[in-house]
């Protein structure tokens, strides 16, 4: 029965990537992917914040916070992934500005693929990765559907509009099927992780990574909330990947999929509540102008 549900997953994690990647695509052109990433103060410190704030504040955390060797090692292997491959259907969710989101999650993903060979060894014993072992799936599953949306929407235009509504749709059955049977499959662990207060340094975790990709990604409250969103939900295909092929330990993985899980739910959760208090925010700005 759990090995059906894992295909059921993996199915519903396949739909959810490819149908969110090239319904971006047909929604989007490469000017406008590119246009938000023209800012070298944005680009700066979304780097700054992906690949130097959260890692160095997960390392500190783990080093204070007593945890078992495989749990810490996991976390930093999280926290060291950036790029989520749902970034642009969490920037849907949350309004957030979706060529942004595109174009964040490409220069993150790719910051990944040299980053994460050269800083998890230094961190975690043991490891041993290369860049392509990272760079083919994600290529394969992101860039690949991303390019052949962005095709479609140059070439035939026309049709680009009736095929994305329906993609989308597809990518929202898939995320919500996933997290489903997901958390099915992963309630033990979560039990286990509450237990040991594991479950309580992911949320600090969380916490901390949404709060500062908020705060640094301004100067507009589209590109806040997608930086936000993209600092929150690492890039867990390329964390399970590096943990699958150096771990033995089913802790490490666990740690990782349980880390992904609540990062996606307290998002769907949490994002419309941000929606409503960017809102208000600005009722108030424009009453005091007034």
């Amino acid at each position: 029965m759990n090995e059906i549900l894992v295909v059921i997953d993996k199915l519903a994690l396949f739909t959810f990537i490819v149908c969110t990647m090239l319904g971006a695509g047909l929604g989007l052109t490469v000017q406008q992917i590119w246009e938000p990433l023209r800012s070298p103060r944005l680009v700066i410190l979304s780097l700054l914040t992906n690949f130097v704030l959260v890692p160095v504040f997960v390392y500190l955390l783990v080093q204070v916070v007593p945890l078992s060797e495989p749990l810490r090692d996991g976390l930093l292997i999280m926290a060291l992934a950036s790029g989520p491959p749902a970034l642009p259907k969490l920037a849907e969710i949350v309004k957030g500005n979706i060529a942004f989101s595109v174009g964040l999650m490409m220069l993150l993903m790719l910051g990944t693929i040299f980053y994460m060979p050269i800083v998890l060894p230094l961190v975690v014993q043991g490891v041993q990765i290369n860049s392509w072992d990272i760079a083919k799936p994600l290529l394969l599953l992101m860039v690949s559907p991303l390019v052949i949306g962005l095709f479609i929407k140059a070439k035939f235009a026309a049709i680009a509009p009736i095929i994305q509504p329906i993609l989308f749709k597809l990518s929202s059955i898939g995320l919500l099927f996933g997290l489903v049977v997901r958390l099915f499959i992963h309630t033990n662990d979560i039990i286990s992780l509450l237990k040991t207060g594991a479950i309580f340094v992911c949320a600090i975790f969380i916490i901390f990574s949404f709060s500062v990709g908020y705060i640094l990604g301004g100067p507009g409250i589209d590109t806040q909330r997608v930086l936000a969103v993209g600092t929150a939900q690492r890039n867990f295909a390329a964390a399970l990947l590096v943990a699958t092929s150096n771990f033995d330990d089913p802790s490490v993985v666990s740690i990782i999929m349980v880390t992904s899980l609540l990062m996606m739910v307290i998002v769907i959760i949490a994002g419309p509540k941000f929606i409503e208090i960017d809102q208000a925010t600005d009722a108030e700005i424009k009453q005091v102008e007034v």
